[in-house]
């Protein structure tokens, strides 16, 4: 992150505040200063501790102030990295997810104690595509803004704001040395020194580059026991370079700053929802879209020519075998074939495949060493209507992967969420946050997660002021980098899912011959009866102002009739019919105020009668208009997935595509027997979507 500002904790205007932090940092210098003297240490120790002790408030100021003055250095203490690990430890006893974030962490620990200058490096690495020999992997970070939200002069300022230029390599190679070359020798390495040095060594710093990061794999490889060889050849390669450059090999010296960059975004307004898909395999594949296309026709071509995995279906008696061969020579390209695996995949890429699906559709799945060394960062920023339009994509591109694994073996795929609204902000009595109408995805997050509350949703409210802030911003000499640092934080320490159950609908549209069209949501969908718009208008205002008039009572509306399987304690399924007149239905996939369960829909049926009003909870639902009418319906918020005309629709969980190949395939040859079998059994059936926090949630 850059050192100009602290992402959660924004500077403080207040003179108070400042005050605080001015009387921490003197008492923070003097005990700095006076370190060699272990009596008036443990006096200002304990005068800083009564401070915090009698106004428990200072303790943010306090925080505030050590990691400004812990980003001063280029190294962390061994003895505090074991006090933050035994700390993480004690973490452990607590119930998923904290026990994983506090066991990840002591991972990080353990290699930087073990490798000091390792997470630094292969952060910088990754995230800058830093080419070298022995560290493959690849992030890229695509930030895809809804043009419902942002206009033209927010969008430009957002970009502005988020597309930095990036270091040149040689920089960069220059930056990785010198911090991993201070962090494994502290002491006797002299970093104003070093740092003239690798300036002076110009393209020849890129042997040792390479030689440093070899260093490093290898001693994350040996473990514990290759931490005196890994120093020692760190030694050798900061000698080396000191007499390449002529100078004077100093045994030791003050510590030069290396911050770490951010990392490089790829900002886009997300115009055309094939872009997303086409990114992805850009980065992952490296190619050119004539070239995917080739490609995608060759795979085209050798599933008609090439068995992929063959289910036997004979019994092993002659009869059958001369049957199948008849078969086969009347259409030699009929064959039974299990449609989720690639003719060209190796064994460990099918038992990946497999091990995906058992952890889930997103979880990371251990891949062969030469393949799965991308991870796709994927930033979606708007409210609820581009969580729904993302929701789209991502059930096509599972639809597209379990047809043809393009990306799954190859990429590793983290979403993120910035909720930014165009409509006015309102305080909410469920939360401490202000959030819109469009912010329930957010507002969830937030309530689950109290990071992601602090941090993230704040943005929504400061997001839209950018584009008039603009024009200060050119004018000054010093650029805010506050919303990269912020988005920076997110996308290194944000990576525990959310997981959101994706609703399928069928829309049976009048007039309209074949099947029904299918469509996903997310978050919310909503039936209106043109007939009845008015009324229902009314009727919500109504409510918002809890009174009720002559005009509105009665039992105005249109008669749908419902099935529905009612949601119970036992997870039994309850199938209910009934027949309800109203003038709406809501239909959403959030609760207010609830932190747990988003495996089902709440269904609300609006009418002027109180006694009408009905509102019922369930997984799957059908509802049909009985007259000779109409209704439209809208999914996710979102004027732009509108359908009109409608006469009926069904709903029920989104089945992940890959699981609904293999089950489809089974069942050719599975007569009367609906029981899963196979790889089926073990693939997780309902696809979600996964939003990084910081903490997720136990899925």
């Amino acid at each position: 992150m850059n050192k100009e500002t602290t992402p959660w904790n924004p500077p403080v205007a207040d003179s108070m505040s400042s005050a605080v932090e001015a009387s921490m940092y003197n008492s923070i210098q003097a005990i700095l200063r006076q370190a060699a003297s272990s009596c008036n240490k443990g006096m200002l120790r304990w005068t800083l501790h009564k401070k915090v002790e009698t106004h428990p408030s200072n303790s943010v100021s306090l925080v505030r102030v050590l990691v400004k003055e812990l980003e001063k250095s280029s190294h962390i203490p061994c003895n505090l990295f074991q006090r933050v690990y035994e700390c993480f430890k004690r973490l452990l006893t607590l119930p998923e997810p904290y026990c994983t974030i506090a066991l990840r962490y002591m991972r990080s620990i353990k290699m930087e104690q073990i490798t000091p200058g390792a997470l630094y490096q292969r952060r910088v690495i990754a995230e800058q595509s830093l080419r070298n020999k022995h560290f493959p992997q690849q992030e890229r970070v695509f930030v895809f803004a809804d043009p419902a939200v942002f206009s033209g002069p927010l969008w430009q300022a957002v970009r502005a704001d988020l597309v930095l230029t990036s270091p040149q390599s040689d920089i960069l190679a220059r930056r990785v040395l010198l911090h991993t070359l201070q962090a494994g020798l502290v002491k006797a390495c002299h970093g104003p020194i070093l740092t003239q040095a690798l300036e002076d060594l110009g393209e020849d710093v890129e042997k040792y580059f390479q030689e440093v990061v070899l260093a490093v794999e290898q001693s994350i490889e040996n473990g514990e026991a290759g931490r005196d060889q890994y120093l020692t050849r760190l030694q050798h390669i900061y000698s080396d370079i000191l007499t390449s450059a002529n100078q004077d090999p100093i045994a030791g010296g003050s510590l030069s700053n290396t911050p770490l960059p951010s990392p490089e975004i790829q900002f886009h307004l997300w115009t055309n929802e094939e872009e997303l898909w086409n990114e992805l395999v850009n980065f992952t594949l490296n190619i050119s879209t004539s070239e995917r296309n080739s490609m995608y026709q060759e795979e085209e071509e050798e599933d008609v020519s090439k068995r992929v995995s063959h289910l036997s279906v004979d019994s092993g008696i002659e009869k059958d075998l001369s049957d199948m061969g008849e078969r086969e020579q009347r259409n030699p390209f009929t064959r039974s074939r299990s449609p989720c695996f690639r003719g060209r995949m190796k064994p460990e890429d099918k038992m990946a495949l497999v091990q995906e699906n058992i952890k889930g559709p997103t979880s990371s799945t251990p891949l062969p060493k030469e393949e799965g060394n991308h991870t796709a960062r994927i930033v979606m920023m708007g409210d609820d209507r581009v969580l729904g339009r993302l929701a789209k994509v991502y059930h096509s591109i599972r639809k597209r992967e379990a047809k043809h694994l393009i990306l799954t073996k190859r990429v590793n795929l983290q979403i993120y969420y910035i909720p930014v609204t165009d409509e006015p902000i309102v305080n909410s009595p469920e939360s401490t946050s202000q959030v819109g109408d469009r912010l329930s995805l957010a507002s969830f997050l937030g309530r689950v997660d109290p990071w992601y509350e602090s941090n993230i949703i704040s943005l929504g409210a400061m997001i839209p002021k950018l584009a008039g802030t603009q024009s200060s911003h050119s004018r000054s000499s010093e650029p805010n980098h506050f919303l990269v640092d912020v988005l920076s934080y997110y996308l290194r320490c944000g990576l525990q899912p959310v997981h959101f159950t994706l609703y399928s609908v069928k829309i049976s549209v009048s007039g309209q011959t074949g099947s029904p069209v299918d469509d996903v949501f997310v978050s919310h969908l909503d039936a209106e009866f043109p007939e009845s718009k008015t009324l229902r208008e009314n009727l919500r205002q109504e409510r918002s102002s809890r009174r009720r008039t002559r005009k509105t009572l009665g039992t105005c509306g249109v008669v749908v009739s419902v099935n529905y399987s009612k949601v119970s304690l036992s997870k039994q399924e309850v199938v209910q019919g009934m027949s309800v007149m109203t003038c709406g239905v809501g239909i959403s996939a959030i609760s207010p105020n609830e932190t747990e369960g988003l495996d089902f829909l709440t269904v609300n049926f609006d009418s002027t009668n109180p006694r009408c009003c009905t509102e019922i909870r369930t997984q799957n639902i059908k509802i049909r208009i009985l007259e000779d009418k109409t209704f439209t319906v809208c999914l996710d918020k979102d004027c732009r997935r509108k359908y009109t005309h409608v006469q009926s629709i069904e709903i029920s969980p989104c089945l992940d595509p890959g699981y609904c190949l293999q089950t489809s395939s089974k069942s050719k040859f599975s007569v009367g027997e609906e029981r899963e079998s196979g790889l089926s059994k073990y693939m997780c059936k309902i696809l979600p979507l996964p939003i990084n926090t910081f903490t997720g949630i136990n899925h």
